[in-house]
């Protein structure tokens, strides 16, 4: 059982702490047997949405006015889900956090318009979305994107190409990003809503990966996107996609969480169940700092990550660098969990569809996707440098 003493922690109010166990006992209930994400990831990825659409979970993904359970989105709340979900099953979370992460810059920055046609029917489940920004050339530099889109004749014609795209080749609409030319580098960046099934919209690679998810290449050839599915103002698309990471960048960090605490969890039962030199392995001392220590880098993912969606639900700050920090830690500590955890139990853990093996596989990814480890120490080192050389401004250098 899964330490839940977190949930005390100031962070919270009592409706977290009721959507945390109503959610596990849901799991419990929903999840528990369902075939894993490796065969068939298109449909069980069908199964899941229907599933968590029926239990009102992707109510939490947009805001009251277009089907959702509060005003604004309530980011320690996606936390919690993602974190509850990734626990249970790994693909229960990828189909949440997609409708979350797929719609997000509608809800922030969409017309009203925009809003009515789309947020309704990811809440309940009847659209897949996605959300379109990698190229080839740019995964996490987003400023050098080179998929274009020209106006004329009353639309945009959009010439390119997107890869890694979560949901891709089941989604129903993607939240596209593409260089619309109103200034060099991020300046230049527009976004759009691409329904499927537009005519220049082609499914050209699926994208096979270690933990099976539905990736695919797409590729457009005279695109026409109408002037109505622009979201926000051209030029601004660079701002809409990292605000809308900023969102849930700290998410990530929860799923990673919940992966790592899966992870303890079967090093604890593995632990104290294998008999290994006349005793529990639980008894060495070496397993026992082990486990001490994976313990304590969970608590310290758990503390940012929630530290982060805190900041911007109560604070009502920007939490660029807070969020930044959550999901470089919990990603990085969440790996080391796994990785020890997969240790302690031997040749065991190198099964495939064993927990720990499959969590193994799982968490690679969460320390590449919406920017790697290495980009979020640039970005909470220039959030620290910022804040340092501002204040050096203000006090005369002392």
């Amino acid at each position: 059982m899964a330490d839940q003493t977190f949930l005390d922690w100031p962070f919270f109010d009592d409706s977290h702490r009721e959507l945390a166990r109503a959610l596990d006992s849901w799991c419990r209930q929903e999840l528990a047997g369902h075939p894993g994400s490796e065969d068939e990831v298109d449909a069980q990825c069908g199964v899941l949405l229907g599933k968590l659409a029926k239990g009102g979970w992707l109510q939490y993904v947009v805001p009251r006015a277009f089907g959702g359970r509060f005003e604004a989105l309530d980011v320690r709340s996606l936390c919690l889900i993602r974190e509850t979900l990734a626990r249970h099953l790994g693909l229960a979370d990828f189909v949440f956090a997609m409708q979350g992460l797929g719609s997000g810059a509608i809800t922030a920055f969409g017309t009203d318009a925009q809003k009515r046609a789309y947020l309704p029917r990811v809440a309940d489940g009847r659209a897949t979305a996605a959300f379109a920004l990698t190229e080839l050339g740019s995964g996490s530099d987003v400023a050098n994107i080179e998929t274009r889109a020209l106006e004329s004749d009353g639309a945009f014609h959009v010439n390119g190409a997107k890869t890694f795209i979560s949901n891709g080749g089941i989604a129903d609409f993607y939240t596209l990003f593409v260089r619309t030319g109103e200034g060099p580098g991020a300046k230049g960046i527009s976004a759009f809503i691409a329904d499927a099934d537009a005519p220049g919209l082609k499914i050209t690679e699926r994208i096979h990966t270690i933990a099976p998810h539905p990736l695919a290449t797409l590729t457009f050839t005279d695109m026409a996107i109408p002037k109505d599915k622009l979201i926000g103002d051209r030029g601004n698309g660079f701002k809409i996609a990292m605000s809308t990471l900023d969102i849930f960048r700290s998410t990530v960090g929860a799923a990673a969480l919940g992966f790592a605490r899966k992870a303890l969890d079967e090093a604890l039962k593995r632990t104290t169940t294998r008999n290994l030199f006349g005793g529990k392995l639980a008894g060495m001392p070496v397993v026992q700092a082990q486990l001490a220590d994976m313990a304590t880098s969970i608590d310290a993912s758990a503390l940012l990550v929630y530290r982060a969606a805190w900041t911007r639900d109560v604070a009502k700050r920007a939490n660029t660098r807070e969020a930044a920090m959550a999901k470089m830690h919990a990603t990085e500590c969440a790996q080391s969990v796994i990785d020890q955890s997969l240790q302690m139990h031997g040749g065991l853990g190198l099964v495939r569809g064993v927990p720990v093996e499959a969590l193994y596989r799982e968490i690679r990814a969460l320390r590449i996707y919406e920017g790697a480890t290495e980009v979020q120490r640039v970005v909470i080192a220039r959030q620290l440098l910022s804040t340092w050389n501002d204040g050096m401004g203000t006090e005369g250098g002392n």
